[in-house]
Order: C-alpha cells, then sequence, then structure tokens
C-alpha cells in the first residue's frame, strides 16, 4: 500500500479507480467488509484501490473539544489498512479550504480529474463540502454525467446492529473490552512511545511505561489488564492506567501509565502498542500516597488474575 499526502501527489492512475471516502476511525470489521468489496470490484474492473481518508477527521476541526474520542491515530489506522487489499491510502487534509470548499468542485477536482474514479462507495448520509450540502443524491447524478457508479456502503452487523465506530467507542466507555475487540476484529490499542513521566510510579514500587495521549477525549479510562507488543518480539503482561491521575495532580493532560509484571528494562522512546484485554475499575481519586499504592498492588493482582484465565501472561 502507497500512501499519498494530499490529491496532487497522487500517481496518474489512466484506467482510473475504484474508490471510497471517509475517517474509518478504527478500522473495524464494518470497513474491513467494506474495503474488501470494494478490492473485488477493482479486481473485476482492473483497477487499483483507493482508500481516501480525510485527517484531522471533519468533526476535530469543527468542534475540538466535542468531539468523540478517536479510536486511532493516523499511524494506527494506516497500519491497519495495510493489512487489507487497499493499493493507496489518499490523505487528504481536512482545513478551512476543504470545509469551505463547493461540493461541485469537489466531485470535479478530487473525483474526475484526481483520482478518476470509475466506482465510488460511500455511506449514504455521507456529507460534503461548503454547509455539508453535498450527499449522496449529489454524488450519484454527478457520477450519472461523468461516468462512474457509485453505491451505499454494505451494511455490515453483528447481534442485529451494524458495526460502526460509534458502538466500538460505546463498547469501550462501558468498558467492555471483549465487545470492541469482536467489532474490530482484534483487541483495541494504542500505539505511541514511552515518555518520561514523573517518577511517582518508581517511587511506590510500581514503575510504569508512560505514553502521552495528546488529546483530550479518549474512548478509554479507568484501570485495565493489558499487553504490550513492540520490545524485543515478546508480548509482555501489566496493568495500565489511562486518565488524569486525579490523586497525584488532577492535570487535564491524558496519560496512558502501564506497569509491567517482572519487566525491568528502560524502554523510554521505544514505539510500543498497548492492548487492551479487560476493565478492572473506574480512575478513582484517594486520600493518601499509601491508599494509592495498596490499590495499584490489587489492581496488579487483579490483572494477573484476569490475564491468567484468558492464557495471555508469558
Amino acid at each position: 500500500m502507497r500512501i499519498v499526502r494530499g490529491i496532487a501527489n497522487l500517481p496518474a492512475l489512466p484506467l482510473g479507480c475504484v474508490a471510497t471516502i471517509g475517517t474509518f476511525d478504527g478500522v473495524h470489521r464494518g470497513h474491513e467488509a467494506l474495503i474488501r468489496g470494494l478490492a473485488e470490484q477493482g479486481r473485476c474492473m482492473g483497477l487499483p484501490v483507493v482508500v481516501a481518508l480525510f485527517e484531522p477527521q471533519p468533526r476535530e476541526y469543527f468542534q475540538p473539544d466535542q468531539a468523540p474520542g478517536r479510536l486511532c491515530r493516523l499511524r494506527e489506522k494506516i497500519q491497519a489498512l495495510a493489512q487489507l487489499p487497499v493499493d493507496y491510502a489518499l490523505l487528504l487534509r481536512f482545513d478551512r479550504g476543504l470545509a469551505e470548499q463547493e461540493p461541485e468542485a469537489f466531485i470535479r477536482e478530487t473525483l474526475i480529474d484526481g483520482l478518476r474514479v470509475k466506482y465510488l462507495v460511500v455511506g449514504d448520509d455521507f456529507r460534503f463540502g461548503r454547509a455539508r450540502r453535498g450527499d449522496f443524491d449529489l454524488l450519484c447524478r454527478a457520477g450519472e454525467a461523468a461516468g462512474y457508479a457509485v453505491a451505499d456502503t454494505p451494511t455490515f452487523a453483528m447481534d442485529g446492529r451494524r458495526v460502526s465506530s460509534t458502538w466500538v467507542r460505546e463498547a469501550l466507555m462501558s468498558g467492555d473490552c471483549a465487545l470492541a475487540e469482536r467489532l474490530l476484529g482484534r483487541p483495541y490499542a494504542v500505539c505511541g512511545r514511552v515518555v518520561h513521566g514523573n517518577q511517582l510510579g518508581r517511587v511506590l514500587g510500581f514503575p510504569t511505561a508512560n505514553l502521552a495521549l495528546r488529546r483530550k477525549n479518549v474512548p478509554v479510562k479507568g484501570v485495565f489488564a493489558v499487553t504490550m507488543r513492540g520490545i524485543n518480539g515478546r508480548e509482555l503482561a501489566g496493568v495500565a492506567n489511562v486518565g488524569q491521575r486525579p490523586t497525584v495532580d488532577g492535570g487535564s493532560a491524558v496519560l496512558l501509565e502501564t506497569h509491567l509484571f517482572d519487566f525491568h528494562q528502560d524502554i523510554y522512546q521505544r514505539l510500543v502498542e498497548v492492548r487492551f484485554h479487560g476493565k478492572l475499575r473506574d480512575e478513582q481519586r484517594f486520600s493518601s500516597m499509601e491508599m494509592l499504592r495498596a490499590q495499584i498492588q490489587s489492581d496488579a493482582l487483579a490483572a494477573r488474575a484476569f490475564l491468567a484465565q484468558r492464557n495471555l501472561l508469558p
């Protein structure tokens, strides 16, 4: 899969392509089904597959404080798409220019002149362009005139409900990591580089590997049984806290702190992936450091038991 930043940098597609456009947050099983179906259409037509992504996601641009917590950052999204039959991941920067572009201009410049699209899949609730005036019907009418076909996103359902990023967030916010894993097709995970913290965990006897999430809204908060990948080819078990550490400083920054069991290496600046397997409790404030230490010890025991029951302890 080739990553292309901006339509101007897309290589010439002399025969055109099959394409889909969206945010693809989480790249869940519904997205996977859509892309595999699109790839089959591309194979039949002899055309490459293009997945066009808005970055940042539109709601993050319009409502940065109210936008729902991302399921994955761009790096994680690209990694997930690379596992699917995608030829090009086209990153469309969502800025003022794109937000205020007339929908007819977007169709002409991006879909027709840029992608030379021959088959397009979008949701029937897809909106684009100035004042969100562009919609599915406009794409269909333009397609009839320009010679490309438009199809609605196929429904991929589980337990009688359409799989969606919203449903994944609901599962995570309720602490149901098992349901989130079913919807995603893999455990929910967060990637990032290990950064220096204030060393409080080390003082308490539970050193942590810290990841700064760099966003206010996150789909998980609390204490979790986790595993970490990215260190010497091993999957390490641990317990993690996601939140604002109310006992320590109660700041606004959200931090992911992971205590790895029986592990003592220096892994600062290492790129790791933390996988969430089960929620143990909500984050809470303690009246003393001794109470916090006792709770962390209890959480670690609970996480060990949880992971051992699922054969996730090394």
